[in-house]
């Protein structure tokens, strides 16, 4: 590693720890949450954390937010919440010649920051409005097409538990999602503080630590990291792994599995592996970095079939049992 690149990498994990640093000012505990969300932003991806409520995955997002000084939006999903609630719609204004005319009024999706609460109580109609812009950065209304300004992230959230009025995320925007984090309940300990922090006075302030450009080159230093082949190879195994039919499945993947991880999959592993990398003081990925990584990236891409949902088995121990059964070389 050169000069050059040590003091880069050392850069990187400066503002790496500044951004935790802040956060956690505020935010009690879910350490691992934190860490894997700033890898979606750093990534350039989004994340969709699943928790019952009251745990923090709010908080989180809207602490990010004040760390960051990036535009921010919320969005509370609900059953009558519209794709044009979301993406915009074009109104018909007047002009100073005394004319009318139509005029994009851009809605909440046009931001670097947002907040998608209880995703999947919208519709699968109004749910499909953010496929365009989490994939391609844009958004299209009456044939025109519009570009959301770079850095953008969608953090979403659910509630796995309370299924009446809600509706299961398709797969083709589950796969959209770099990482599906699981938020749990917190540890005696940290109730005790969340507790005091939160019956008491205001919340602790904190400082805007980073901004677009610097997450912008974080994620460019990220991606510069050399691939290693051999993690390249064992994450590609990983994938083709997951699917049933593979040579390379476990028998619980075999048993269990209706639909393996996508090629989306695979680059979440091995980008994820390159910023765990970085975050440690490493310019190399190693394999157990990936395995790291490996729940988040594929648990919410790697679909139960009916066997599997009515014995109660879960996508993280298919996942684990991946990792458990791939050896790190062919």
């Amino acid at each position: 590693m050169t000069t050059t690149e040590m003091r880069s990498a050392e850069e990187f994990r400066a503002a790496a720890a500044r951004i935790e640093g802040e956060v956690a000012r505020r935010l009690v505990g879910q350490q691992a949450v934190l860490r894997h969300v700033l890898i979606c932003l750093i990534a350039g991806g989004h994340a969709l954390l699943e928790g019952v409520p009251g745990l923090g995955k709010t908080m989180l997002v809207r602490t990010l937010a004040d760390v960051l000084d990036l535009r921010f939006s919320r969005v509370q999903f609900t059953p009558d919440l519209m794709p044009a609630d979301i993406v915009g719609t074009n109104v018909l204004t007047e002009t100073p010649e005394g004319g009318r005319r139509f005029q994009f009024q851009p809605g909440p999706i046009f931001a670097n920051l947002v907040l998608a609460d209880e995703i999947n109580r919208a519709t699968p109609k109004t749910q499909s409005a953010l496929l365009e812009a989490m994939q391609e950065r844009t958004v299209t209304v009456a044939n025109t097409m519009h570009t959301l300004d770079a850095p953008f992230f969608v953090l979403a959230t659910q509630n796995p538990i309370e299924m009446e009025g809600t509706y299961p995320l398709p797969e083709a925007q589950l796969d959209r999602f770099l990482f599906k984090l699981q938020v749990d309940f917190p540890q005696p300990d940290e109730l005790v503080e969340i507790l005091n922090r939160t019956t008491g006075g205001e919340l602790p302030p904190v400082a805007r630590v980073a901004d677009g450009p610097t997450l912008l080159w974080m994620s460019h230093l990220a991606r510069e990291v050399p691939p290693d082949p051999t993690v390249v190879d064992y994450a590609v195994r990983l994938v083709v792994a997951s699917h049933p039919g593979s040579e390379l499945a476990p028998p619980l993947v075999r048993r269990y599995a209706r639909y393996g991880a996508s090629p989306r999959g695979a680059q979440a592993l091995v980008l994820a592996a390159k910023i765990v990398a970085l975050l440690d003081g490493r310019r190399q990925a190693e394999i157990d970095d990936v395995r790291a990584v490996a729940p988040a990236a594929l648990r919410h891409r790697v679909l139960l079939n009916f066997e599997g949902e009515a014995e109660g088995i879960t996508a993280d121990a298919l996942v684990a049992d991946l990792i458990h059964a791939l050896p790190a070389a062919a």
